[in-house]
């Protein structure tokens, strides 16, 4: 009787009170809109690419799930509200639009989508439960509501005009002038700044590796009138220019041109900051520093400043030249 007893105060423990213990040391929040003040909030229309639907949000509530998806929620609380703002401010851009062409047709009428390669990413609080696990869930879930709270309405300016707050995950050390990754204006608060500490993240170096063959085949597919020494891949790779910040702006692969930003794409490379090699074995070796575009604020640059102890407002202007942060009252 003795050991039923104590079988069953054991159980007890191990049901019952370990599970309260670890629960009692996690920060829960119930629901975010008990975190963020709504009343009198801005609604936005988000097109949900993969339910092909518009759905009406309060946009503070949108961008906690911006903020799920963009950056990760390991990331320190400064870095996490620079991140905030930077996204409220490229929605509400959208929203009235300043930026983003033909973005009616690509949103189905909406101000945003979800598609990380035309707006920005955007996860639900499910979604987003379920890639952290359990025991960091809810804390992760606190932080970046706790981040979009304390930013509120808060927004990027130049000369009292919203800017396109573009971002990446990694510069490689210097971000980019915005004309040198595309054509159009040379936006004074897009030019391109040193972004120390990023060579400490894992996005900061990846390496691609093609059979002769591979390479020749996707070159040939983008250009089947390119001519190539197929006995020396890299003798047909010249590069023209190069950016302040390293990557790669023109190239001549055989007896075509092509953007830095083309070819990037075409082999699905992390950037456009290139060093290539032929191994012992024959392949090629594609080696690239940093991980985006370059253009507007690094996360990894933003979170390494962040943990020396500068402030989301200070983070934002080192990335976005002349800028003020100000307060987003409505919708014009």
């Amino acid at each position: 009787m003795k050991k039923l007893i104590g079988y069953v105060f054991l159980m007890l423990i191990i049901v019952v009170v370990i599970p309260l213990v670890i629960v009692k040391n996690i920060d829960v929040v119930t629901a975010p809109e008990e975190t963020i003040i709504e009343k009198e909030g801005i609604t936005i229309n988000v097109y949900m690419n993969d339910q092909k639907k518009v759905v009406a949000m309060k946009l503070e509530e949108y961008l906690i799930g911006v903020l799920a998806a963009e950056m990760p929620a390991s990331f320190e609380i400064e870095a996490l509200k620079a991140q905030a703002i930077a996204a409220r401010t490229y929605a509400l851009g959208r929203a009235t639009r300043l930026y983003g062409s033909n973005i009616d047709k690509a949103h189905n009428g909406a101000d945003v989508c979800i598609d990380p390669g035309h707006c920005q990413a955007w996860i639900s609080k499910n979604t987003a439960m379920d890639r952290w696990g359990f025991l960091a869930s809810f804390r992760y879930w606190n932080k970046i509501c706790k981040a979009v709270s304390d930013t509120q309405g808060k927004v990027l300016e130049y000369n009292n005009v919203l800017i396109n707050p573009l971002f990446h995950s990694n510069s490689g050390g210097h971000t980019e002038n915005v004309e040198d990754v595309w054509a159009g204006t040379a936006e004074p608060y897009l030019r391109g700044v040193e972004s120390i500490g990023e060579d400490t993240f894992k996005e900061y170096k990846s390496e691609v590796i093609l059979e002769p063959q591979q390479m020749i085949k996707i070159l040939k597919e983008y250009s089947p009138k390119i001519e190539l020494n197929q006995e020396d891949i890299l003798s047909n790779i010249k590069i023209h220019k190069y950016s302040s910040g390293n990557r790669v702006i023109d190239m001549e692969i055989g007896n075509i041109n092509m953007k830095g930003t083309e070819f990037r794409k075409l082999f699905q490379l992390k950037s456009t900051n290139m060093k290539f090699a032929q191994l012992p074995d024959g392949k090629i070796s594609i080696t690239t520093i940093g991980y985006g575009h370059g253009v507007g604020m690094s996360q990894c640059g933003a979170n390494y400043l962040a943990k020396s102890g500068t402030s989301c407002e200070d983070i934002l202007k080192h990335y976005y030249k002349g800028v003020e942060i100000n307060d987003f009252t409505m919708l014009e």
